[in-house]
């Protein structure tokens, strides 16, 4: 690291918490088809303000962690950062993680090749089954019908 990057606090996080990695598994979903549209945004907010994760956060802890997030993708970039975020999630929030980040996927109502490919990447980097996965992501995508 260098001289900048320890005096802004851009040097590498020691530990990767539940926090960073589930807000960051979100950023990568939106960013998955390389543009973040105006309802991805809206969605993102709304899923880590109702949260229990981000409850007793303040808005400047919230914030922190999305900057840390986005400290690791742009640093280790998304395939790494994707590997490094669902390393870091404990098993009972693998498969929350996966139902919003479908969510983010479909909020725009338009599910690109590129996001496609993210979701099978993210259930791979989860562990969880393709059933598992299957039946996640019908439940999203009947809610977003609505």
């Amino acid at each position: 690291m260098g001289l900048f990057d320890d005096a802004l606090g851009e040097s590498q996080p020691s530990k990767v918490t539940k926090e960073i990695a589930f807000v960051g598994i979100l950023m990568l979903a939106d960013y998955s088809d390389g543009n973040v549209s105006v309802e991805e945004v809206r969605a993102f907010g709304n899923t880590v303000c109702r949260m229990k994760l981000y409850r007793d956060m303040s808005e400047q802890q919230i914030n922190r962690v999305i900057d840390q997030g986005t400290g690791l993708i742009k640093r280790l970039g998304q395939e790494a950062a994707l590997q490094k975020f669902a390393e870091a999630l404990p098993e009972n929030l693998r498969k929350p993680a996966f139902a919003n980040a479908c969510n983010q996927v479909l909020a725009d109502g338009v599910v690109e090749q590129e996001e496609k490919e993210f979701i099978n990447n993210l259930r791979r980097a989860l562990n969880l089954s393709a059933e598992e996965a299957q039946m996640i992501a019908q439940v999203m995508i009947w809610k977003n019908q609505g």
